[in-house]
Formats: structure tokens, C-alpha cells, sequence
């Protein structure tokens, strides 16, 4: 039942230590709060798991981008604090548990960019996830979603500062109109961005003040990486660096560390 103070996308959290509940009144912007971490993901068991389903499955094509995006979901799921942000200074959790990507629809310098968002649910699994992604990235390509039509017909509009005023204390009251922020990523659990996909090695991706976001990924390119056991003996594998910028302000630093185990497990061992 929403109780005074919840918002559309988010329950206040009524709870807090008193260091989470001054931390947002000292420090209210998220981008003066990010927390910059990395994961080092074996490969080995991944790329095997993968290949054997892409084999079972020879018109359905698995890929290391929808497996990330399925264990970004599911971590955030099992670790619930991940799930949260700040805004107008109070802390909420939010109520659904979403990922969202820009989609280009053609490689080239001058192909446009439109938005995918991608929803959670208990029951999903890698296949269902998997379907999900494929759908929205198809539509992405072939359609306009409701947030670029809207951005479109804002565009157009007189009174660009008045209405860039308006929509920022709209959006930190969570009264932002859902037909302009529905498929914004800023307003997702997690936003990701595969520099992998394009040759490149992963980066730090700042968060945003606007939106609810407090969780971005990175994931970079696969490296082949040596390294040296306890005997001596050198061994090759294949290896995914992921970057995660996060708001430290929604969580502490051993719930993080737990998180990022967590997420580099579910990497490694796609089958959980």
C-alpha cells in the first residue's frame, strides 16, 4: 500500500542508519558519490556453457552481452540494496528491477541511437531474458520508443530552459510524465554499454543527477590473460573486465564487495 512519502517508481525508506539518512542531505548530487570497481570474469566455464546451448539451439543465438545483462538482473534481485536510489534527498527502493541500453540502429558515424529497456521478473532465466533482449533490440531497430517520441516533440517546443526547469524538479519529485521517462535508461535499476561489441577496453561511465539510476556497467572486450600458479606452471585463459560505477550512498562497502562476488559467480558459472 503506497504510504505518504513513496513515490510512483520507488518506496521511502523509512529504516535507515543514521549515516545513509544524513549522507543524501550532506551530499545530494549522485555524480559527486560514485564508487568506481572492477571484475576480472574467467571465461572458461561461460564460453563453454554458451557454445553448448548455442548448439542445441542453432536458430537462437546466445551471447556474452544478454548473459551480463541476465546477471546484472539476478544479482540485483538476490541483493535488494543495489536496487535502490536517491532523490529530493531520501532514499527508496525501487519497485521493479530493470537494465536498459542504447541501441544503434546502423554502424556509422551518423546512425541513430534509440533506447532499450529491458523488465525483470522472479521467474525470468537466461532463455527468457534472452527473448526479451532480442525483442527489444528488433523493435529498437525498426521503431521509435516512447521516450525519443517524446524528446522529439519536446524539441520542438519554445522555452527550452523553462521546460529543462520544470522537468528537474518534476523528476526529483517523481512526477515526471511516464509517456517522456519510459524507456529513459537514467530511470533504471542498471544501465550497461558494451565497448566490447566495438574492439574497445572498458571505462568508467559516470552516473547522472537526473533519474533514479545508481548502477552503470561497462563490459569491455575479451582478453586472453596469463597467469602464474603456485608452481610455476603458466597458464592462458580468456577473461572479461567489467567497470561498474555505483552511488556509494545506497550501500556500504562490504554489501558491495558481496555484490560484486556475487555477480562475478553468476558470470562464471552461467548455469546458476
Amino acid at each position: 500500500m503506497r504510504r505518504l512519502g513513496d513515490r510512483r517508481d520507488g518506496t521511502l525508506i523509512r529504516d535507515l542508519d543514521s549515516m545513509h539518512y544524513i549522507m543524501p542531505l550532506m551530499y545530494p548530487n549522485r555524480c559527486d558519490n560514485e564508487a568506481f570497481m572492477t571484475i576480472h570474469c574467467n571465461l572458461e566455464k561461460t564460453e563453454e556453457y554458451l557454445k553448448k546451448l548455442n548448439a542445441q539451439n542453432p536458430d537462437v543465438k546466445y551471447n556474452i552481452f544478454q548473459l551480463v545483462i541476465t546477471a546484472c538482473l539476478k544479482t540485483i534481485r538476490l541483493r535488494p540494496q543495489m536496487n535502490r536510489f536517491i532523490a529530493n534527498k531520501n532514499v527508496y527502493q525501487r519497485k521493479d528491477i530493470t537494465a536498459a541500453f542504447t541501441v544503434k540502429k546502423a554502424f556509422s558515424d551518423d546512425g541513430e541511437e534509440t533506447l532499450a529497456r529491458i523488465p525483470a521478473e522472479d521467474t525470468d532465466t537466461l532463455e527468457s531474458m534472452h527473448k526479451k533482449i532480442s525483442q527489444q533490440i528488433e523493435f529498437c531497430k525498426t521503431s521509435v520508443d516512447e521516450s525519443t517520441e517524446s524528446m522529439n516533440f519536446i524539441q520542438k517546443l519554445p522555452g527550452k530552459h523553462l521546460i529543462g526547469a520544470i522537468a528537474r524538479w518534476a523528476d526529483q519529485h517523481g512526477w515526471m510524465p511516464q509517456s517522456i521517462i519510459a524507456t529513459d535508461p537514467y530511470q533504471c535499476s542498471v544501465v550497461l554499454t558494451n565497448l566490447g561489441s566495438l574492439g574497445m577496453n572498458i571505462g568508467y561511465h559516470h552516473l547522472m543527477n537526473w533519474g533514479t539510476n545508481s548502477i552503470f556497467v561497462v563490459i569491455g572486450k575479451k582478453k586472453r590473460i596469463n597467469t602464474v600458479d603456485s608452481n610455476g606452471k603458466v597458464n592462458s585463459r580468456k577473461e572479461l573486465q567489467l567497470s561498474m560505477t555505483i552511488d556509494e550512498r545506497i550501500a556500504d562497502g562490504y554489501y558491495y564487495a558481496k555484490t560484486l562476488k556475487l555477480l562475478k559467480k553468476l558470470i562464471e558459472n552461467p548455469e546458476l
